[in-house]
């Protein structure tokens, strides 16, 4: 019995889970439906549950009552009938029929009952109900028909010299009037749902703009935004204010410092250039004007680097003018360069840092390759770049590394070729910067593909 039981217990624990996981599958991942939901659903719970209770119980018992009312109104017309037989035109039996009861009755001659008339679907309850309450109050054979046109029922009961034909309203033994109830019952659930939606909505709005503003200030953009909404909201939204404020002293506190040491450190060169250009000359000071250019390239590219240029402000920029210039800078190196454009090419981002972004990666472009290719598409929510060339590439394996800060992928290649192993980084951090990434790929002219995604 220990070792059944396990399995046992797993086959219930494995269907709850499948029916977990496919529940979770088919909800709504928005906060404003999963809200709406929790709302909507008891409500429709609760609707339903009292439509079935009514249903089930007040309307049959209602028309039961209903129904063994026009039984004995049945009956009483039979005894009528059998107990005056002196009334030869039955004109008293119509009158009391007309008058007190409100149904019509003929005599006709005495002939079979009609087969059982079909059944409505609509009024099973009151065939149910008027047949059993006939069966208990009429001792004589009848025939029922409640699909009678008119809104009618038509009873017939066979006597020894005679059959009795009956009309009357459904609405005496029906309760007709249960639409009523389910006609307020809709009207109630859609009066509460639209104050609810209308509550909702102006709960999640805050919400929105609270990711709203945290997007835009994500991609480097500025946007007036003020806490509002529910007390939590607010919190919320006074929690990421603080930490905008935080994030931009840093920023200045780091700018402040960087610019400080860029002054000293080039201070310093300045007099070293200053110091060569004094010296007499020799091959030992050429060799320490190239060591001095090569130590300024590097400085400028470790501040761009550690900078990140995040106090430059966003602006509508036009990628096109970018791509020419860049395409005459390479043209100028004599590399063919080629430029596709698909779609407005202009964004709001902050100038410097993508134009710095894009000559890093034309850059790595010019120096292994011999072509070159720029393309831009804009499908309406993202700007995509490419920057095509026909190097060597980079192996799949190694791609990820190459945006490691001061990895170079070749070993053999020295400081003296310029490469501080920064372009990438520095380039992926402005992507990122802006709420974008940049991937690596094969590129169909051979070599590498580098794909920038900025969203508009």
């Amino acid at each position: 019995m220990t070792v059944v039981l396990p399995e046992v217990l797993a086959a219930p624990r494995n269907l709850w889970r499948f029916f977990a996981t496919w529940l979770h599958d088919r909800m709504p991942k928005g906060l404003y439906a999963r809200t709406l939901l929790i709302v909507i659903l008891p409500v429709v719970l609760l609707q339903s549950a009292i439509a079935y209770v009514f249903m089930e119980r007040h309307w049959e018992v209602v028309t039961y009552r209903l129904s063994a009312g026009m039984a004995r109104q049945v009956a009483a017309l039979v005894d009528i009938y059998r107990n005056m037989p002196d009334d030869a035109e039955h004109t008293r039996l119509r009158h009391i029929a007309a008058t007190d009861l409100n149904m019509e009755v003929a005599v006709l001659p005495k002939q079979p009952l009609p087969p059982p008339a079909p059944k409505s679907s609509l009024f099973s309850l009151l065939d149910r109900a008027l047949t059993k309450e006939l069966s208990r109050r009429v001792p004589q054979p009848f025939w029922v028909n409640t699909s009678v046109p008119r809104n009618l029922i038509e009873i017939r009961v066979a006597l020894d010299d005679a059959t009795l034909k009956m009309l009357a309203t459904r609405a005496h033994a029906y309760a007709s009037n249960s639409y009523i109830f389910f006609m307020w019952m809709a009207v109630a659930s859609i009066i509460i749902l639209a104050i609810a939606t209308s509550f909702l909505r102006n709960q999640i709005r805050p919400i929105l703009r609270l990711a709203h503003a945290a997007e835009e200030f994500g991609k480097g953009r500025e946007v007036a935004f003020r806490p509002r909404g529910a007390r939590e909201v607010r919190q919320a939204g006074a929690a990421f204010v603080e930490m905008k404020r935080r994030v931009e002293r840093a920023i200045e506190q780091r700018t402040t410092m960087l610019s400080g040491v860029s002054h000293d450190l080039r201070t310093l060169i300045t007099r070293f250039k200053l110091s060569l250009a004094l010296m007499p000359e020799s091959s030992e000071a050429v060799e320490m004007r190239k060591d001095v250019d090569e130590m300024e390239r590097m400085l400028e590219a470790y501040l761009a680097f550690a900078r990140g240029d995040g106090g430059e402000a966003s602006a509508l920029t036009d990628i096109g003018a970018l791509f020419d210039e860049l395409k005459a800078d390479t043209e100028k190196r004599g590399i063919a360069a080629a430029i596709k454009i698909e779609g407005d090419p202009q964004i709001v981002v902050r100038p410097a840092a993508i134009k710095r972004l894009l000559a890093n990666l034309v850059g790595n472009a010019q120096r292994y390759g011999k072509q070159i290719e720029l393309s831009a598409i804009n499908d309406g929510a993202t700007l995509t770049l490419h920057v095509d060339d026909d190097g060597p590439g980079i192996p799949v394996e190694r791609r990820e590394d190459a945006f490691r800060p001061f990895y170079r992928l070749d070993e053999s290649r020295n400081q003296d070729g310029g490469n501080s192993g920064l372009g990438l980084a520095i380039a992926r951090d402005i992507a990122r910067a802006h709420g974008g990434d940049i991937t690596l790929d094969r590129s169909p002219l051979g070599g590498l593909r580098a794909t920038v995604s900025l969203p508009l």
